[in-house]
């Protein structure tokens, strides 16, 4: 059964345009057929197709269920993105598939990107949901400035991945299943000590996600899923 994301489903008895289109014109469903809808929320509809007029698709809704929770706990990744959008484009669509509650997007001292659109992002996000058939759309975050994020949030269980030599602990050492879990990713040329030191001050805990030299979108990646599977329901 084809899965599309409609928000106000429960209000519009309708695919938005965009879907709509995509339902009509590339799958070419039509009426009578059987559809089944997310509103990115914990919710889906199973529902029928009662008319198709140019650019609109109506429905009938036949049995609405929610989905359980995947995952334990709340996991927030926070990242400096890459310079090249595509980069930052493939993680969100990875991070989604695998499973994340909230991304936000940090300006660092290194930061190699300054601006973010997140129109682009943001169906990125929809569609990685439908591909693995989610039914919780995450929280995806304009990009703010370092400080700003950090006095904001400073609540749950708060980690900064960097590459200074101290005495850091593995974050899957340090995750606890079912607690909300932030980590912090940097730009190619890692936080600076400042940050760092206003991180920690602030209750952060540096962490290490292992030997390697991992790009950003890599290491970010590579933190939600180190949390998605301490995370893992039995």
């Amino acid at each position: 059964m084809w899965l599309f994301y409609s928000p106000e489903i429960s209000e519009d008895m309708e695919l938005p345009q965009d879907e709509a289109q995509h339902c009509i014109r590339v799958l070419r469903l039509k009426e009578n057929d059987m559809v089944r809808l997310t509103d990115g929320k914990g919710f889906f509809y199973d529902a029928v197709i009662t008319a198709v007029t140019g650019k609109r698709c109506m429905l009938h809704i036949e049995r609405t269920f929610e989905q359980q929770p995947l995952w334990n706990g709340y996991i927030h990744l926070a990242v400096a993105p890459a310079k090249l959008m595509d980069r930052n484009e493939w993680f969100v669509e990875k991070a989604v598939e695998i499973g994340v509650d909230e991304i936000s997007f940090i300006k660092t001292a290194h930061s190699e990107r300054d601006v973010i659109k997140l129109e682009r992002i943001e169906k990125i996000a929809v569609s990685a949901m439908k591909q693995s058939k989610k039914a919780v759309l995450p929280k995806i975050n304009q990009m703010v400035k370092f400080s700003d994020f950090i006095s904001l949030h400073s609540d749950g269980d708060c980690y900064i991945a960097h590459c200074e030599e101290d005495r850091k602990l593995a974050l899957k050492d340090c995750v606890v299943s079912g607690n909300k879990s932030l980590v912090l990713i940097g730009p190619e040329g890692d936080f600076s000590p400042s940050e760092v030191e206003i991180a920690v001050n602030a209750g952060y805990k540096g962490v290490s996600l292992g030997p390697s030299v991992l790009r950003t979108e890599t290491a970010a990646l590579a933190a939600v899923h180190i949390m998605n599977l301490v995370n893992q329901k039995d």
